[in-house]
């Protein structure tokens, strides 16, 4: 650009001088100072726009050395931000391996305790009586397990405020309902499933033949069957309507652990209610025991006003009557001519 700006120049003075030949102005001298003149300007403005560049480069340069600056600040926090969420992700990864692995293994722990009757008996138990536990009640005093009367002996005996007994039986079809989640094919699950309706049959069987519901050992009319997993019994709520209908019928309740919860809240309830009727039977027999007590108080009391009325009579005679006798005598007494000095 500063070529293009001297060649103007240049181009200038040669005008200039064409200009000088044209009006008969041939002085050598004066077109000498006239280029040095041009030339002098040439560099001053030269000068000024190099000022002017170098100003300006100045500016950007000082514009893009802070921008670069600034950009390696915020890369720096932006790695150490990834950095650091990066660290957490890892560890969050070995976390979730970690429970991942410790949750195998409980699974595969569980799945082999469920597989064995006897063990799966006993797990089913120890739900219905954490359940009981954290109802509120106390073993011994509010329910006992596997009290024998007669050839019956359920799980767990409930107690209710009148000690009559509340039965109930913990039951856990699980074998066939594995099966059938396990199984790929259509006519596999149908099989598996109606074995295990079968199960459940024999189940509510197994409750309704040992005598749970006996009236002469005061018992409710019906027995409450615990199933201790929710999703086996909403299963078996959903998909065998008649089973249920007719295990009603049968006054079998079945229960999964979250309506087995609401029982043991009403029981609870009732236990409440019982204890409130008490406590107002208490206050009715005290209010009773004071009306007789205030009874005899004011017949006392009226006694006591009935003597303070002839009291109050007698003195009345004796200030009024009396007292205007006595008045009389003092009377006369004052009329006779007694001496102002009596003999010594």
């Amino acid at each position: 650009m500063l070529t293009y700006i001297l060649l103007f120049l240049i181009l200038a003075a040669i005008l200039y001088f064409i200009y000088l030949q044209k009006n008969n102005r041939p002085d050598p001298i004066d077109l000498s100072k006239a280029i040095d003149t041009l030339v002098n300007q040439a560099n001053d403005k030269l000068n000024d726009k190099n000022l002017q560049i170098q100003t300006d480069l100045s500016n950007k340069k000082e514009a893009i050395e802070k921008l670069i600056i600034d950009i390696k600040n915020q890369l720096t926090t932006v790695e150490k931000d990834r950095i650091g969420t990066f660290t957490n992700l890892r560890d969050a990864i070995e976390n979730n391996a970690k429970l991942t692995k410790e949750l195998s293994l409980t699974t595969e722990g569980l799945k082999r305790v469920l597989s064995n009757n006897q063990q799966r008996g006993a797990f089913g138990e120890k739900v219905a009586e954490d359940l009981l536990k954290m109802s509120g009640f106390v073993i011994g005093t509010d329910y006992t397990r596997q009290e024998t009367t007669g050839d019956a002996r359920p799980d767990f005996t409930l107690y209710l405020p009148d000690k009559t007994k509340i039965n109930i039986d913990s039951k856990f079809p699980y074998s066939n309902i594995v099966n059938m989640s396990e199984a790929t094919d259509s006519d596999e699950k149908n099989r598996y499933k109606k074995l295990f309706e079968q199960d459940i049959k024999k189940k509510i069987n197994d409750v309704t033949s040992r005598n749970y519901i006996n009236p002469e050992d005061n018992t409710v009319d019906f027995v409450v069957m615990f199933i201790p997993n929710e999703m086996i019994f909403s299963f078996i709520y959903e998909s065998f309507p008649d089973v249920w209908q007719d295990a009603l019928n049968r006054k079998v309740v079945m229960t999964g652990p979250f309506s087995f919860t609401a029982i043991l809240r009403m029981v609870k309830q009732a236990y409440e209610n019982f204890r409130f009727q008490k406590n107002v039977q208490g206050i009715i027999t005290q209010i009773k025991l004071f009306d007789i007590e205030f009874e005899k108080y004011n017949e006392e009391f009226g006694k006591i006003g009935d003597r303070i009325e002839s009291l109050h009579k007698q003195y009345d005679e004796v200030s009024s009557a009396r007292t205007k006798k006595l008045q009389k005598v003092v009377d006369k007494i004052k009329l006779e001519d007694i001496p102002k000095s009596l003999p010594e």
